[in-house]
């Protein structure tokens, strides 16, 4: 089941795909990393689906991650009289927290961390972007607006506040909630929605510790002014494009995605591209072209993963959704230009052992033409490294953590392959060439080039490069 491609997909779980053998053929069409959606099912749901998917690694003998997504806080107006009002543009609105139904002068808004937050000037989104207030006046407890793009608005419409940063933690109670669940249950991923700060992403590390990777999805304005410090702090990192570009003009999204992907591919941490992908999908057999360019672009940027949402969750054809996907980023990859952009887009080697150590095992694989890069890792930061270098051959990442082995799936390039602890830097060698051989990575003849750390087991001590000969 080895992939003819280094980009990797995720495919998000729901009502159209959660039988074994739909989950097993979006895994054999491309899917490397399962998404349990918790803004949508019971806990219930996503047990089953959890279990369905280790069922499938098992009988796939191919590890395979699991990222949970947690819902984060939603905003939203209240309920209204009549279900419904309708706001002309250039009119006067108020959004209270009074608790009464809505009418054609007023609305609740029963959050009052906006209210603390917003001043005059400050614009409102409301419904996806669709109608839009800008605030005259503001209280503790209310926000008279005026309405700049009017509309219908009917009830428990979604809010956006884009220019301010809320005193609001992105983890509400039903998410620590989830959050428990999720871990506990063995999930590899957690993405955390809304980031506005690098404080949001360390209270959900110490939240975890240690006891899963940290996704953060970018979807917030503020949280793009602290872009650099965020990804630091995150293991992955998402451009969740949906929210991004609600709050921010549509125009501005594209070059943001370029501008987070090189921030991730300088720190070496994975980013997914994210929503809407193959949005016609849902209920054609076939995206239009431009959803097609839009995946290649993101793989032409030089993404980690691409993921697929309502696609696979709840569309018509789910597993036809990613094995297009996999087509398209096969054909990208096969593509000089997309050696050429990679390669002028190479971002320096830190001044660290193991990114010299990887840096060469990228150039001597070139040099000498050899099959794979072999490593050697226990907690995946090897692996990470050697991606960062987005070596020409495939990377073999062998690890005696299954955990480690599940979460690499969402890593460019990296084939993962458990095994047992090692004892000897011979055995070493050995076992690098045969399962590069079993693993159809490499024939009889061929040279691979192996990274590790010795002493073995201690993360981050990568020390050696080796290049062998695969024999008998």
């Amino acid at each position: 089941m080895r992939r003819q491609r280094k980009a990797k997909i995720v495919a998000t779980l729901g009502p159209a795909s959660s039988t074994r053998e739909q989950i097993a053929a979006l895994f054999r069409a491309g899917a490397d990393v399962f998404r349990l959606n918790f803004s949508h099912g019971t806990h219930e749901d996503h047990q089953k689906r959890y279990e369905v998917i280790r069922e499938v690694e098992e009988e796939m003998g191919r590890p395979i991650g699991i990222l949970m997504d947690m819902q984060g806080p939603k905003l939203r107006v209240g309920t209204f009289t009549d279900g419904s009002v309708e706001l002309k543009s250039g009119s006067t609105y108020r959004l209270d927290l009074d608790e009464a139904k809505g009418n054609a002068k007023r609305a609740q808004l029963p959050h009052p961390e906006i209210f603390e937050a917003v001043q005059p000037g400050t614009n409102l989104l409301i419904d996806d972007g669709r109608l839009r207030l800008r605030v005259k006046k503001a209280g503790s407890d209310y926000a008279e607006c005026e309405v700049v793009v009017g509309g219908k608005l009917s009830d428990r419409k979604g809010v956006n506040v884009p220019d301010v940063v809320l005193p609001l933690s992105p983890l509400t109670q039903k998410d620590r909630v989830d959050l428990h669940f999720g871990i506990d249950l063995g999930c590899d991923w957690v993405a955390m929605s809304f980031v506005q700060r690098p404080e949001d992403v360390a209270e959900l590390r110490k939240l975890i510790g240690g006891r899963a990777k940290v996704i953060t999805k970018l979807e917030k304005p503020a949280a793009i002014d602290r872009l650099e410090e965020i990804v630091d702090l995150s293991d992955a990192v998402m451009v969740a494009r949906g929210d991004l570009g609600v709050e921010m003009p549509p125009e501005d999204v594209p070059a943001i995605q370029k501008r987070i992907v090189a921030a991730c591919r300088k720190s070496g941490k994975p980013v997914v591209v994210a929503t809407q992908m193959l949005d016609s999908m849902v209920h054609s057999p076939a995206p239009t072209r431009a959803e097609a360019s839009d995946v290649a672009t993101a793989v032409y940027d030089g993404a980690d993963a691409v993921m697929l949402s309502a696609e696979t969750a709840s569309g018509q054809y789910p597993v036809e959704a990613v094995a297009m996907m996999n087509r398209i980023i096969e054909r990208v990859e096969r593509d000089p230009t997309y050696r050429r952009i990679i390669e002028a887009q190479h971002p320096d080697p830190q001044a660290t052992g193991h990114d010299a150590i990887s840096a060469a095992a990228a150039q001597v694989a070139h040099t000498l033409s050899v099959s794979a890069i072999v490593t050697y890792s226990t907690s995946g930061s090897t692996v990470l490294r050697v991606a960062r270098e987005r070596p020409e051959v495939p990377i073999l990442a062998l690890t005696a953590s299954l955990s480690t082995a599940r979460a690499l799936c969402l890593a460019w390039g990296a084939h993962c392959v458990l095994i047992s602890d090692l004892k000897r830097f011979s055995e070493m060698v050995d076992k690098a060439c045969s399962i590069a051989l079993k693993q159809e990575m490499a024939r009889l003849g061929d040279r691979v080039v192996i990274t590790a750390g010795v002493p073995f087991g201690t993360p981050g001590s990568t020390n050696i490069l080796r290049v062998a000969w695969v024999e008998e």
